[in-house]
C-alpha cells in the first residue's frame, strides 16, 4: 500500500503560528523535504522533532521526484515543507503533486498560513474576488505585458517581490495607474511587520528611496469602473483582452496574437505569455 505525501504549510515568520496535526504529521513521517534544510531545522528543533530531512528544491525537484516517488510506492509517508507558507504556492510542489496524483499516490493538505491571504485581508481591499499573480517578470516587455494583464482586472491583484525589486515594480505600477489604492505588506506574522497603504503614486515615491527588508505582498485594488480614459490608454488596451475580443470575432489564435502585439507595442512572445499566465489562472 502507497504511502501519503503530505504537503505542511509551515508558519511565515511568528514560529507559534503552526497547527498540532501539523507537528504530529512532522514527527510521524518517515521522510520530510525541505526546500531549505537550515530553516527547517530550526523549525523541528525548536518543537524537538527529530524525523530526517532530505533538501528538495526548485534546482533539484525533478531529479529528485522519482527516488520520492518510489518511497511512497514503498509505503513511506513524505512530509514536503518549503521555507514558509503552504508548498506549491510559488514554491516547490507543484510537479511532486502532479506526479503523485498521476501515479494514484494519496496527497494529503495540512493547514497553515498563507502570505498572499493574509496580505489580503490586512490590506483594506475588498476581498471578496482577487487573483494571485506570484513575482512579476523581472524585466522586458513581458514584464510590462504581465503588470498591465493584472491592472486590467476589476478584482485586486496581489503580487509577492523581493525587497530589491519593490521600489521598480512600484513605479511600473504606478506609472500605469498612478490613483489605484494600494497596500504594501511586509514581514507578516514577524517583529516588524508592516502594513502601508496608499495610491499607487503615492507609495512609488514612499518606497522610492528607502531600503526595505524582508517578505513583501504588494495588494493592487482592481479596475474601478468608469476608470479615467488616460489609465485605460497607459494599460494598452490590455493585450490579453485584445486577443479574447478578437478571437471571439473569429480570428485565429496566432493572426489574434500578431495583431495584439501590433496595437500594443508589445512582442507576439510577450502578449502570448501574459494570455497564457491569465489562462491558466482561470481569469479567461
Amino acid at each position: 500500500m502507497a504511502g501519503t505525501l503530505y504537503l505542511v504549510g509551515t508558519p511565515i515568520g511568528n514560529l507559534e503560528d503552526i497547527s498540532l496535526r501539523a507537528l504530529r504529521i512532522l514527527k510521524e513521517a518517515d521522510l520530510i523535504l525541505a526546500e531549505d534544510t537550515r530553516r527547517t531545522r530550526k523549525l523541528l528543533s525548536h518543537y524537538d522533532i527529530h524525523t530526517p530531512l532530505r533538501s528538495y528544491h526548485e534546482h533539484n525537484e525533478r531529479a529528485l521526484a522519482p527516488e520520492a516517488l518510489a518511497r511512497l510506492e514503498g509505503g513511506a509517508d513524505l512530509a514536503l515543507v518549503t521555507d514558509a507558507g503552504l508548498p506549491g504556492i510559488s514554491d516547490p510542489g507543484a510537479f511532486l503533486v502532479q506526479a503523485a496524483a498521476a501515479r494514484g499516490i494519496p496527497v494529503a493538505a495540512v493547514p497553515g498560513p498563507t502570505a498572499f491571504a493574509l496580505a489580503l485581508v490586512v490590506s483594506g481591499l475588498s476581498t471578496e474576488r482577487f487573483a494571485f499573480w506570484g513575482f512579476p517578470p523581472r524585466q522586458g516587455r513581458e514584464r510590462r505585458a504581465f503588470l498591465a494583464a493584472a491592472l486590467a482586472e476589476e478584482k485586486p491583484a496581489i503580487f509577492y517581490e523581493a525587497p530589491t525589486r519593490l521600489a521598480r515594480t512600484l513605479a511600473d505600477l504606478a506609472e500605469l495607474a498612478p490613483a489605484r489604492r494600494a497596500a504594501v505588506v511586509r514581514e507578516l506574522t514577524k517583529a516588524h511587520e508592516e502594513v502601508c497603504r496608499g495610491v499607487l503614486a503615492e507609495l512609488a515615491t514612499t518606497f522610492a528611496d528607502r531600503e526595505v527588508k524582508g517578505e513583501i505582498c504588494l495588494v493592487v485594488a482592481g479596475r474601478p469602473a468608469g476608470e479615467q480614459e488616460g489609465t485605460a490608454a497607459r494599460l494598452e488596451a490590455d493585450p490579453v483582452r485584445l486577443v479574447e475580443d478578437l478571437l471571439r470575432q473569429g480570428w485565429e489564435r496566432k493572426e489574434a496574437l500578431r495583431e495584439a502585439a501590433r496595437r500594443s507595442g508589445l512582442s507576439r512572445r510577450a502578449v502570448y505569455s501574459a494570455w497564457v499566465a491569465k489562462k491558466e489562472k482561470g481569469s479567461l
